[in-house]
């Protein structure tokens, strides 16, 4: 048994934006993405306290809906909360853009595209993983490897798609083993395993803790920089601060600064740096209307 809710947003929507972040971070087998009548669909599976869930959003002009396989009314209010986070629509993006106006860089783009959210992940040590799994390479090298990383060590479901890995499973695979699986460099390989033995440990990439600490801790693993950690700020832990002043495609937006030169010119956008980032990532990459 299914259920259906629209989701609202606080303000309006960019669905063309949301649902290409949707698609092209999506993990093959893990997630499905689409298109229909009534708009762009993103299918995977999300947690509940008794146990993972399908759920498919539909991205439309003006809201999301949740189908969900769950008939149980707690699972399912929890289903809610998480995609009303993971996608960011509780913010109101219309005080974001105002601060964003008079901005010589921003201010064009924020008026071409004043709805635009700043989108996380809804599983925090997925993220961290691919995360990893993204660095100097591409958006779409990224999800091969994590696709491959889930065919090995996740876990099929009836629901027809796979579970992300454990940290436990990452953790204890035979590290050649799964440099192999994944086909990425022995260094790689090894940070991924880093991640998840933190993870397992104990290591919670909790929005409502010390984001100082846990930024702390994540440049102590070994193979973590400034940039996953910063990443992870903005998509991870939601921080509407958080800003990676060594992305690449970031800089490239904002005239191809030095990574000093970008902190301190991001400066002029707080409080809302995450939203400034997902401007210049969006005006670099989204080629729709």
């Amino acid at each position: 048994m299914s259920r259906t809710a629209v989701l609202t947003p606080n303000g309006a929507l960019e669905p063309g934006p949301l649902a290409a972040i949707l698609a092209n971070h999506a993990i093959p087998g893990c997630e499905i993405t689409g298109s229909g009548v009534s708009g762009a669909t993103h299918t995977r599976l999300l947690p509940t306290p008794g146990g993972p869930r399908r759920v498919t959003v539909t991205v439309r002009s003006g809201d999301v809906t949740l189908t969900a396989d769950t008939d149980d009314d707690d699972e399912f209010a929890e289903l809610v909360r998480t995609t009303r986070t993971w996608l960011d629509l509780d913010t109101d993006v219309a005080a974001v853009a105002r601060t964003f106006d008079g901005d010589p860089l921003l201010g064009p783009l924020v008026r071409r595209r004043p709805a635009l959210r700043a989108v996380g992940y809804p599983e925090a040590f997925e993220a961290a993983i691919m995360t990893v799994l993204g660095q100097q390479v591409s958006v779409a090298a990224g999800g091969t490897f994590g696709g491959r990383l889930a065919a090995a060590y996740g876990t099929p479901t009836d629901a027809g798609l796979t579970l992300f890995p454990t940290p436990q499973a990452i953790a204890a695979a035979p590290h050649e083993e799964l440099r192999a699986a994944v086909g990425v460099t022995r260094a790689r390989a090894a940070t991924v395993q880093n991640v998840a033995r933190a993870v397992a440990g104990g290591l919670a990439l909790d929005p409502a803790g010390d984001h100082a600490m846990l930024r702390k801790d994540l440049l102590a693993i070994p193979g973590i920089g400034p940039w996953s950690a910063d990443y992870l700020a903005v998509r991870v832990l939601r921080d509407p601060d958080a800003f990676t002043p060594g992305d690449l495609v970031a800089r490239r937006a904002m005239g191809d600064p030095t990574i000093r030169d970008a902190e301190r010119l991001s400066e002029a956008w707080r409080p809302y740096r995450a939203y400034a980032l997902f401007h210049l990532w969006t005006a670099a990459t989204y080629s729709g209307a």
